[in-house]
């Protein structure tokens, strides 16, 4: 008699046991949370790439410098890694020209642009280390360096050329005469024939609040206003000073 075949599946395990089945979909769910990981974290960096680094955000840091504190906004801050509140040995700022603002992505051309950008003013803020900022060294430092005569720049400027050995390259000094105020000292790599003026040519440093120093670069194509950024410059740091660092905990 023929024997009867068992077609039960009785005695037979499953092609894919439910351990397998459980880690598999573990291993799936794991791939679909890290794709969305990337997805997330390409979407933060292609709008970190897009914004170069700058941000609109005008969320207020206190800064400690020294013994002075100064209060700005995020999108005046040039460096992330500044982009906090504490203490700190220097800030870099930059500010639209002749608004005084920060970034923003209406004006975004202008600061992606930032070494041909001619309305743009970068300011760096630090202790001072010297008694006097660019203006009081002008006689008792510059004109001992002077070369040659002096001339009329424009604008009320003279312009002055240094020696070669003063260390100071092909820079100039520019200066105008201020009655009541020291003598406004400037110092500019100016565009020879046929060159452009870059974003940051012309640099001078005033003191302001205990002890900082203000470092403030302008394009050269701007000397004409030389007297109303001085005054800004000034009256910014003024007003973003909020008072002198506590020396308690």
């Amino acid at each position: 008699m023929a024997s009867h075949t068992n077609d039960t599946d009785e005695g037979f395990e499953p092609i894919i046991s439910n351990r397998l089945a459980i880690k598999l979909l573990s291993a799936l769910a794991a791939l679909v949370l890290i794709a969305g990981l990337i997805t997330a974290a390409g979407h933060w960096l292609g709008q970190r790439m897009a914004s170069g680094g700058h941000t609109d955000s005008t969320q207020e840091f206190n800064i400690a410098i020294g013994s002075d504190i100064i209060s700005v906004p995020a999108n005046m801050i040039r460096l992330a890694e500044q982009r906090t509140s504490g203490t700190a040995a220097g800030l870099n700022l930059y500010l639209t020209w002749p608004e005084m603002q920060g970034y923003s992505v209406a004006e975004k051309d202008r600061f992606d642009a930032a070494d041909k950008s001619t309305d743009l003013i970068f300011i760096e803020v630090s202790e001072a280390t010297m008694s006097r900022d660019m203006s009081g060294r002008f006689e008792p430092i510059y004109q001992r360096l002077l070369s040659g005569d002096s001339s009329d720049f424009g604008h009320g400027l003279t312009l002055h050329h240094l020696k070669a050995d003063s260390g100071y390259g092909d820079e100039v000094l520019l200066s105008a005469h201020r009655p009541g105020k020291p003598d406004y000292v400037v110092r500019c790599l100016l565009p020879q024939r046929g060159q452009e003026a870059s974003s940051a040519d012309c640099q001078r440093d005033i003191h302001a609040g205990n002890g900082l120093s203000i470092l403030y670069r302008f394009s050269s194509t701007r000397l004409a206003e030389w007297d109303h950024i001085d005054a800004a410059i000034g009256a910014f740091v003024a007003n973003r000073l909020t008072g002198q660092k506590s020396d308690n905990p």
